[in-house]
């Protein structure tokens, strides 16, 4: 410490103890050197608090999957003699049907892409769940995505078209990454171990997100933002430790009805 302030010094050792010598003119200024020092040193750094995991994770994974399995069935055999990939896919081309943004979460492509979003999306889904518990979790993912669609329609050019859950589970990520990120900002720790969660977030995204011409990027992209901002808030605002069951309920409860109501709005829309 005092050669990083740039005072002379010598340590030498003396049988069981150490002595510090310095000039007689920097004798002052080296021990208030070493005084702070010490404060600084004493005072004690803040620990995390330590998360109860919630329970009932697997229920909302159970749900997440039975959606998207039940939404490739009907898609598959055009239940109710719709074109259900036409009818919800996210077309900026539509930008005054709201319910597309929530709609294309639950459509996919081919056996692939639904198979890869199931898996990382239940383990993504999972993690959150046990942070926020499964209603307030799937809801929140469900509410980053679609928000994260919906700008994808307002600034992508009108023959723009994409389906998936991938929005969800990135959207998913970020949550992950900026409830950690929120929380560690407020510790006295180096500036490495205060921002990794973001850092880290950020090289899943790009590790993952990115692809073939096919893949949607700024799906991607904009779904990890919201869920970045929405897991940080969460944090700010003191939701993530809510525990009370009511609100699981009800959270789950909305984003199932909210689902439902989207394909009810897209389903009017066919013959």
């Amino acid at each position: 410490m005092l050669e990083a302030r740039g005072i002379e010094h010598e340590a030498e050792q003396d049988q069981s103890s150490w002595i510090l010598s310095v000039p007689a003119g920097m004798r002052h200024r080296a021990y208030e050197e070493l005084s702070r020092y010490a404060v600084e040193r004493g005072v004690r750094r803040a620990v995390p608090d330590l998360v109860q995991p919630h329970s009932g994770a697997a229920i909302g994974v159970f749900l997440y999957v039975l959606i998207l399995l039940s939404t490739a069935y009907c898609a598959g055999n055009a239940a109710f003699g719709a074109d259900w990939l036409s009818l919800g896919s996210l077309d900026a081309g539509a930008r005054g049907e709201w319910w597309r943004a929530v709609t294309a979460l639950t459509l996919h492509l081919d056996q692939e892409h639904l198979l890869g979003n199931v898996l990382f999306g239940a383990v993504a889904g999972s993690a959150v769940s046990r942070l926020l518990g499964p209603g307030v979790a799937w809801a929140s993912i469900l509410g980053a995505a679609a928000l994260a669609n919906y700008a994808e329609i307002l600034i992508t050019p009108i023959t723009h078209r994409a389906v998936g859950a991938s929005t969800a589970v990135f959207a998913a990520l970020g949550l992950l990454s900026g409830m950690a990120w929120r929380q560690r900002l407020t510790l006295r720790e180096r500036l490495w171990y205060r921002w990794a969660p973001l850092i880290a977030g950020i090289c899943l995204l790009t590790l993952l997100g990115a692809g073939s011409a096919h893949v949607d990027v700024l799906g991607h992209a904009l779904g990890f933002l919201f869920g970045l901002g929405v897991g940080w808030i969460f944090v700010r605002t003191g939701v993530s430790n809510n525990r009370e069951p009511r609100l699981q309920v009800i959270a789950g409860l909305g984003a199932v009805l909210l689902v439902c109501a989207a394909w009810v709005f897209a389903l009017r829309q066919g013959p």
